[in-house]
């Protein structure tokens, strides 16, 4: 498995080493201790999480704040979505920044979002679906957002605006500052 640190420290994109031959193809999707001694950190992943979706929805920009903070590591099984981290922490030199990676079912690459971060996805093929670990569990009371088009980050999703599908709760998110 190839690791590259993103912009943002702690924040990795992650490709697999495939092995292909005529009848398809194999590789790990995550071990413990090759993700640990990649990342330089300890992972305890407990919850895992699926959606399907199509072109042009946008879910997040998301976290969960406090005590309930959540890591994630997020793939796609399907299609195609442009997944956004953005650096939230406070003091952190890359505030307020964030990076956009491509995942598909073709590159099979996986993003790690530490915890202090905004994430969210766009979906970019027919539909897409998505899936990610966890290394908290999900916790009403500590759900936080920020407006996926917010001008002050300004993330380019490479979807039409007119195109954009937001859920009700994400057109109400608020402004990031």
């Amino acid at each position: 498995m190839k690791v590259k640190e993103t912009k943002l420290k702690g924040c990795f994109i992650l490709e697999p080493t495939i092995f292909e031959d005529s009848r398809g193809y194999f590789f790990e999707t995550f071990n413990k201790s090759k993700f640990e001694e990649l990342i330089g950190a300890n992972s305890n992943f407990v919850q895992d999480n699926q959606s399907k979706s199509t072109y042009g929805v946008v879910r997040g920009l998301h976290q969960q704040s406090g005590e309930h903070a959540q890591a994630k590591l997020v793939r796609v099984l399907e299609g195609k979505v442009l997944d956004v981290a953005v650096d939230v922490r406070e003091g952190s030199p890359t505030y307020g920044e964030h990076v956009a990676v491509e995942l598909s079912s073709e590159n099979n690459r996986q993003l790690f979002i530490p915890r202090g971060f905004l994430h969210g996805f766009a979906v970019l093929s027919e539909t897409a679906t998505f899936f990610y670990k966890c290394d908290n569990e999900y916790n009403k009371a500590s759900e936080d957002g920020v407006h996926p088009l917010d001008k002050t980050l300004a993330v380019d999703w490479q979807i039409p605006i007119d195109k954009i599908i937001l859920s009700d709760k994400d057109k109400d998110a608020r402004a990031f500052i």
